[in-house]
């Protein structure tokens, strides 16, 4: 009967931590390497989510912007004067690169003759442009679509090696009661959970991100054949 009364003391006092920061201290070491990556890989996709939420809203914002001014009907020279020195966001820095390549051509042999190939090399100009500003917006996208895909099987992973350290208290206590299982059940189910924690929110973001970038570079390209029609009919226009 004592040593009954001394096992149930014991228990009592050994019961487990189920608190986020108890299951977390008391796993394994491996199953706490695997928490700490997702923990970072989570805070790593937020950081990416929030940035480039408000890049997309401000480069929208600032788009229509642009259009308003563009469409005024004032100078086009005048207005690249203005913006030429610091075009803060991709339509100007698109308009920009078309308008220095027209200018630079235009004034070419003291003015007196314009490069047949003017037109095609302004295309090419605004398309190298568009590729290159919708890398930069697009940048570190993949990394959301990498924790989407791998983090519930990093999670998984310690999940499995959670269930085998429960396993083994059992082989080695020779006890298969919830006291002696629920520890390590609830530390694989912890891994799981925070693997799901970070792919979530990743995949969510990245495919609305990726839609609204994609919508974005729609909307330059429009930008890009608008103007570069402009410039072919005043191309035209400077011929007759």
């Amino acid at each position: 009967m004592a040593e009954n009364a001394v096992d149930v003391v014991d228990l009592g006092n050994t019961v487990p931590d189920f608190s986020l920061w108890g299951m977390f201290a008391q796993a394994d070491w491996i199953v706490q390497l695997v928490m700490l990556l997702l923990f970072g890989a989570s805070l790593g996709c937020w950081a990416i989510i929030y940035d480039k939420s408000l890049r997309v809203r401000r480069i929208t914002a600032q788009a229509d912007r642009f259009d308003a001014e563009f469409w005024s009907g004032n100078s086009l020279e005048d207005f690249y004067d203005r913006i030429k020195k610091n075009p803060d966001h991709p339509m100007a820095a698109l308009f920009v690169a078309a308008m220095r390549e027209w200018q630079r051509s235009a004034t070419g042999r003291n003015g007196s003759q314009i490069s047949m190939g003017l037109q095609d090399r302004i295309y090419r100009v605004m398309r190298v442009t568009v590729s290159r500003e919708m890398e930069r917006l697009e940048s570190y996208l993949n990394f959301l679509a990498t924790v989407g895909s791998t983090a519930p099987f990093v999670g998984l992973f310690g999940t499995v090696w959670g269930i085998m350290n429960a396993f083994e208290n059992i082989a080695m206590t020779h006890n298969s009661s919830l006291a002696v299982v629920a520890p390590g059940i609830a530390e694989a189910l912890f891994a799981t959970a925070m693997g799901l924690v970070a792919a979530i929110p990743a995949v969510v973001a990245y495919n609305k991100i990726s839609n609204d970038l994609g919508r974005y570079a729609n909307r330059l390209e429009g930008f890009a054949d608008e103007f570069g029609t402009i410039l072919s009919r005043q191309l035209d226009e400077e011929h007759h």
